[in-house]
């Protein structure tokens, strides 16, 4: 084996000069150049980690704040761009789009700055590929710029943003801070939680919640001494109150829940937690770009980027926009829980982050909905009349050639899906109504609009519907 080694290093070294068509491996030039070892880029990279006290965050420079002052269209469209710290390129240039980055191990170039980054670990920028890479900082950043966050965490799926939320706070730190790592950020055994009743109580969640967020609080988080009250969707600040204990911990809102669509009276609910030292989570996946959370009162924004950020069914992925008192907490469940994003699906969630805006706004009820939302994603229910059959709903779904039947929404095509609200309802029973039956949801893609308006036509004939019944 030695011989083999010293032949190789005889051979590398009388190498001629490099042939057409031959690629050689050289060193890089952020590795070799006295930048480094001058003090230059190393002091360089040692002020950036030892950072602000006041922005304590993954995005290093904070330079993309100055994007904050825009309009949704230019957040969406430059938001998470302003990492040039990150280049290698001596001349400052950089690309548009930050490239991917696939890293475990990070390497550092001496002992002061590998020092320096343990000081802080692991908020200091980069440290192991678990806990970011700059294709994961940059989407970070242009989440946070759009919810209004001081900072945010990327997971592996919505439900991991919901579930990486508690553990720390199981730890029974003070209160603050999609929905596991949100809420596991800050439950302990022995708390509670309120949920609405589509969604959770020590943790309170609104009824009708997700209904994974709901099997979450329900199973798992019940094992470890966790309890939940589920609350009515509708309740005012008054009702609210009367439900928190003094083990509340979390309040859990999902506006509009989506499966019933109710909305949330954000203001008076967030002003009643925050009295009494409640953190408020919210999912926001219904309506990133048109809804701000956390301009309303909520701690934690999250949203599963699965479905309307990324915009191309094709990824899994959840975000998590905190403010500046919850950050450390949620990003440190984040870390423990071990549930990072892989680089290939940041860059395709930034890349579907782009065009958010222009899929939003081509997709407005009552004075709750005006209040809070700026328009309107294409996703709802509506419910057949109970003349119907199991059967019919059947064909009527089977008969549709545009609309595909599945789970999710916010990708470019449409779906449809019966769904049975009454299954996520525990506080509030859900009522069909008089002459009502089932309930079918609909997500509205890219296609043409008259061609989806054809396709429902067709299939309401197929399953026989009179008319325009």
């Amino acid at each position: 084996m030695m011989k083999l080694l010293l032949l190789l290093l005889t051979v590398s070294s009388l190498w001629p000069a490099p042939c057409p068509g031959l690629l050689v491996q050289r060193p890089l030039p952020w590795r070799t150049s006295s930048m480094w070892r001058g003090g230059g880029m190393e002091s360089a990279i040692a002020l950036r980690m030892s950072g602000d006290e006041n922005h304590s965050s993954m995005r290093i420079t904070g330079k993309g704040d100055s994007m904050r002052e825009y309009k949704l269209r230019t957040k969406v469209a430059r938001g998470g761009q302003q990492l040039d710290g990150w280049t290698t390129d001596p001349l400052g240039r950089s690309f548009v789009n930050p490239p991917v980055y696939r890293a475990s191990t990070i390497t550092y170039p001496s002992m002061s700055a590998l020092r320096e980054a343990l000081k802080d670990y692991p908020f200091r920028g980069l440290s192991y590929g678990r806990h970011g890479t700059p294709t994961s900082f940059a989407l970070e950043e242009a989440f946070a710029i759009l919810e209004g966050g001081d900072n945010a965490c990327v997971v592996s799926s919505g439900l991991a943003a919901i579930n990486a939320g508690a553990p720390s706070s199981i730890a029974r730190a003070p209160v603050m801070c999609r929905a596991h790592a949100a809420i596991l950020a800050f439950v302990s055994a022995g708390d509670h939680i309120l949920v609405s009743k589509e969604t959770l109580f020590l943790l309170l969640v609104s009824d009708g919640v997700y209904d994974p967020t709901r099997g979450f609080c329900d199973k798992f988080l019940k094992r470890f001494g966790v309890s939940t009250t589920y609350f009515d969707p509708l309740s005012t600040g008054e009702e609210l109150g009367n439900a928190i204990q003094p083990n509340t911990r979390v309040l859990f809102l999902e506006s509009p829940s989506s499966l019933s669509f109710e909305i949330h009276d954000f203001e008076a609910l967030t002003r009643v937690a925050r009295e009494r030292n409640v953190v408020v989570v919210a999912d926001n996946t219904y309506g990133p770009g048109l809804f701000r959370p956390m301009e309303w009162g909520a701690h934690v924004s999250i949203n599963a980027a699965t479905k309307y950020i990324s915009g191309h069914s094709d990824v899994m992925i959840g975000l998590l926009a905190c403010s500046k008192d919850t950050y450390r907490r949620v990003k440190r469940s984040v870390q423990q829980l071990g549930c990072p994003a892989g680089p290939d699906d940041c860059y395709l969630a930034l890349r579907g982050f782009r065009t958010l805006s222009v899929r939003m706004k081509a997709h407005e009820e009552h004075h709750l909905w005006q209040k809070y939302f700026s328009g309107s994603s294409g996703l709802f229910t509506f419910q057949l009349k109970d003349v119907f059959s199991q059967e019919q709903v059947d064909t009527f779904c089977d008969s549709l050639s545009l609309f595909e039947i599945g789970y999710s929404w916010g990708g470019y095509e449409s779906l449809v899906l019966p769904c049975d609200i009454s299954s996520v309802r525990s506080v509030v029973p859900w009522e069909y109504g008089d002459g009502y039956g089932a309930t079918i949801r609909l997500h509205i893609g890219l296609e043409d609009v008259e061609d989806l308006i054809q396709d429902l036509q067709r299939a309401f004939e197929m399953m026989g519907a009179p008319g325009k019944e």
